[in-house]
């Protein structure tokens, strides 16, 4: 499902397709913004967006078997809300 198949199934809920549009692509740029402002991001009945720093750590190159160092960064977690863990879990018959 890309972006603009969200922004049809949205419009169908009773925007114009440019509406609908500019609502998902504000809705995805507000969730950006603040995760690289390092908030978490709680939607309930959906699930949770958190930023996490990885530490720098020793790794082994798998060809050479030589040791590097793995620099440090932020990670993306997401953790999924109950309803959505039931959602995806709920088989058809």
């Amino acid at each position: 499902m890309t972006k603009a198949d969200i922004a049809s199934l949205v419009a169908e809920k009773g925007l114009t397709k440019k509406q609908a549009m500019e609502a998902v692509e504000a809705t995805l740029e507000t969730i950006k913004g603040a995760l690289k402002k390092g908030e978490k991001i709680q939607l309930v009945g959906f699930g949770s967006f958190q930023v996490r720093a990885k530490r720098a750590r020793k790794g082994r190159n798998p060809q050479t078997g030589s040791e590097i160092i793995i620099t440090a960064r932020k990670v993306l977690k997401f953790k999924p809300g109950k309803a959505l863990q039931q959602v995806v879990n709920t088989r058809k018959p």
